[in-house]
């Protein structure tokens, strides 16, 4: 009877921490990769349960993604590649704050031919692909005067924001936290030169149950900003829905899917004012104290306010109290 009690009481107390071992990393570390949406404040998916009190995370990643899109108002074909520092600590139960850094350049990744073999392989269309040469960094608006050719090597955008969260709840199947942003972006020269200071709110929702851990996300940006290419103006805000599902394939193995919903950010275009939508396909492999991730983002729906295809390789380590 005693050695029943004993281990229950084991049991019980081991609980909480086999479920954190399951979710201490939420969401993927990824950001929007649509072309307008990556170069300005976006809520990303964000794990609903708070970290361990004093906790910190620091993470980096890098992702490269090509961009094609031919429609009446605009034609766009060239890479865009972001490198990403951040961290994020736990300073109470409730309270977490988190800063990062974002660097959007356009460095020649050659995915065009890994693009066009895909299309290939599954019978899908190459929209004009095999008709313009490889390698392009080419991007023409006609209406509004607007023509760049030959912009390998420059800054998209190079941005810095800062993350607070508040937990409104948490036991030990579900999570709710509200989190805000502040984001700023100041670019003098380049085909996205301006200067940005936007803000943006989410609403983090999780839940875990055994092998499955869901997360939520629905969020909205406010976009403070001169217009970009001298005449496309942003809408003054922007709602953002995303979800996030991880299966734990085994004690290290982690396998997740995600789905980002974009509304489109400016009036300007007719593609541009459409939802853009991502799908990811990611894998988590789990360290001691670290996670290694790599993940595929498709656009899906709506070809050309998105990018093409795009892949991201990210390291995040944790340092946890005792």
């Amino acid at each position: 009877m005693i050695n029943k009690t004993r281990n229950g009481l084991i049991a019980l107390l081991l609980c909480p921490c086999l479920s954190y071992a399951n979710s201490q990393y939420g969401p993927l570390q990824l950001y929007a990769q649509s072309p307008l949406q990556t170069n300005s404040l976006t809520p990303q998916i964000r794990s609903g349960f708070s970290l361990p009190q004093g906790s910190m995370e620091f993470a980096t990643s890098g992702t490269m993604a090509s961009v094609w899109a031919v429609t009446d108002d605009y034609e766009a074909d060239y890479y865009q590649n972001q490198l990403f520092l951040g961290m994020k600590w736990q300073m109470s139960p409730r309270w977490q704050l988190g800063m990062n850094y974002r660097w959007n350049v356009a460095f020649n990744n050659h995915l065009d031919e890994v693009t066009m073999g895909f299309h290939r392989i599954f019978g899908l269309d190459q929209a004009g692909r095999e008709d313009v040469d490889r390698d392009r960094f080419y991007l023409e608006v006609p209406d509004h005067d607007v023509h760049y050719d030959n912009f390998e090597g420059e800054t998209l955008s190079s941005a810095l924001t800062a993350y607070l969260q508040y937990q409104l709840y948490q036991d030990q199947y579900q999570g709710l936290s509200l989190g805000g942003s502040l984001y700023y972006n100041d670019l003098d020269h380049g085909l996205l030169s301006n200067s940005r200071f936007e803000q943006a709110l989410q609403l983090n929702y999780a839940y875990e149950y055994q092998r499955h851990l869901f997360n939520v996300l629905l969020g909205v940006s406010f976009h403070h900003s001169e217009s970009v290419f001298r005449h496309l103006e942003y809408r003054d805000n922007t709602a953002t829905f995303g979800l996030s599902y991880q299966y734990e394939l085994a004690a290290r193995h982690h396998l997740i899917g995600e789905a980002h919903v974009y509304e489109g950010v400016s009036d300007g275009f007719s593609e541009m004012s459409k939802p853009s939508t991502e799908f990811v396909l990611g894998y988590r492999y789990l360290l001691p104290n670290s996670a290694i991730e790599f993940s595929m983002i498709e656009n899906v729906f709506n070809m050309d306010n998105s990018t093409d295809i795009a892949f991201s390789l990210a390291y995040r380590h944790q340092f946890n109290p005792g």
